[in-house]
C-alpha cells in the first residue's frame, strides 16, 4: 500500500523517500465465529511534501484509496481504515 501511495504521489511531481513518507499499521484480530481473523487494517500516514503541493497530494490520496491493488483485494473481507498527516516543509 505505502508503494502504490508513493507511486501516486510521484505521478503528481511529489518526490517521496523513506523519510517523507511513513504509515503506522495496527490490525485488529478478533474471533466473531470461534475463528481468529483479521477484522479491521489502521493504517496512519505521516507525509512530508514541498510547499504548495498539497491539493495534489491530496488528490493523490484520493486516487490512491481507490486504485490500491492490496486495498482493492481486501475489500469486503478487511475493514480497512486510513488517517493521514500532511506537513508541508
Amino acid at each position: 500500500m505505502v508503494g502504490t501511495l508513493a507511486g501516486a504521489l510521484e505521478a503528481r511531481q511529489i518526490p517521496i523517500t523513506r523519510e517523507k513518507l511513513r504509515a503506522n499499521v495496527q490490525g485488529v484480530i478478533e474471533a466473531p465465529e470461534g475463528v481468529l481473523k483479521i477484522t479491521v487494517i489502521r493504517t496512519h500516514f505521516t507525509l512530508l511534501i514541498p510547499k504548495g503541493t498539497r491539493d495534489a497530494a491530496e488528490r493523490a490520496l484520493n486516487v490512491f484509496e481507490k486504485a490500491c491493488p492490496v486495498a482493492q483485494t481486501l475489500k469486503g473481507a478487511i475493514q480497512l481504515e486510513n488517517t493521514w498527516n500532511i506537513t508541508e516543509e
